[in-house]
């Protein structure tokens, strides 16, 4: 994932701790003496696929360095409630100043994880993978695609500027498909870019235009329901890789891979999934 670079994410911690934390965390620096030292535990409440361990790590470290950490579940493994994550060690104060943003992360990443894990099992048998989108939360994609990964699926385009996508809206405020892709390809030779050009269509007619007009590396298959997607892939006949979009749902999605695409594209995996619920306890004293 060439996005997930440690000047994203150390941006997005210290963005997230500037907004969580402020000018300081005033209900510890007020209860709690600034020397005192315990040890919390982050727990397990719901079943899953973990995810956010390596984030959490790195969100600790910029809150105090000196905090110990040892870790017993890494980022991918399945987990149950009452699993241990990881015990922290070291400054209270600074313990709890990173508790919410290493949990709301955390949370978000194990249910993004969890849910791809989910749908990739369903459509291990076909040859179709399971691609994100960029129906992400403002500020968090990296977060996100990163948790699609470690669920087992892949990332789609990053963002508007690493791949062409000529979606509906496109189409039809260009003039049509020939037209859209025509200027897209002109554009890119004067702009001297290299960039993958990825067609959306919604019928077998639109899937016809896009083979006649050429230069197109992907074609998107549109909320058609499966016997049509099968004839397009038939049509299509390798001439481009497929992806299928749209609605795609755990009840449908076997059917949609069974149709031959290459990717299916799902929103859902980072608009509607359930954050898994963990927490971070006081250990208790042996």
């Amino acid at each position: 994932m060439p996005y997930k670079t440690e000047q994203a994410i150390h941006r997005f911690i210290e963005l997230a701790l500037q907004e969580d934390v402020g000018p300081g965390d005033y209900s510890s620096l007020a209860s709690i003496p600034a020397d005192a030292n315990h040890t919390a535990e982050i727990i397990m409440k719901d079943s899953g696929i973990i995810a956010g361990v390596a984030l959490a790590q790195q969100i600790f470290s910029t809150v105090d360095t000196g905090l110990a950490l040892t870790i017993f579940k890494q980022d991918g493994e399945q987990v149950v409630p009452g699993d241990k994550i990881m015990e922290i060690k070291g400054k209270a104060q600074a313990i709890l100043t990173a508790e919410r943003l290493v949990l709301n992360c955390m949370q978000r990443m194990s249910g993004i994880a969890s849910y791809t894990h989910y749908l990739s099992e369903k459509i291990k048998p076909y040859k179709a993978r399971l691609l994100d989108t960029r129906k992400t939360t403002p500020n968090f994609r990296v977060m996100e695609k990163w948790a699609v990964l470690i669920g087992g699926g892949q990332n789609h385009r990053f963002a508007l500027y690493d791949m062409i996508m000529l979606k509906d809206n496109h189409i039809d405020f260009a003039g049509g498909i020939t037209r859209a892709v025509q200027s897209t390809r002109q554009y890119l030779q004067a702009q001297q870019l290299h960039l993958a050009i990825e067609v959306e269509t919604r019928t077998l007619a639109e899937v016809k235009e896009v083979l006649q007009v050429g230069g197109v590396d992907y074609i998107m298959l549109d909320n058609m329901a499966p016997e049509l997607m099968k004839q397009a892939v038939a049509l299509i006949n390798g001439q481009c890789r497929v992806e299928a979009s749209g609605g795609i749902t755990e009840q449908t999605i076997e059917a949609v891979a069974a149709t031959g695409v290459d990717f299916i594209s799902v929103g859902a995996l980072t608009h509607s999934y359930k954050s898994l619920d963990i927490s971070l306890v006081a250990a208790k004293k042996r």
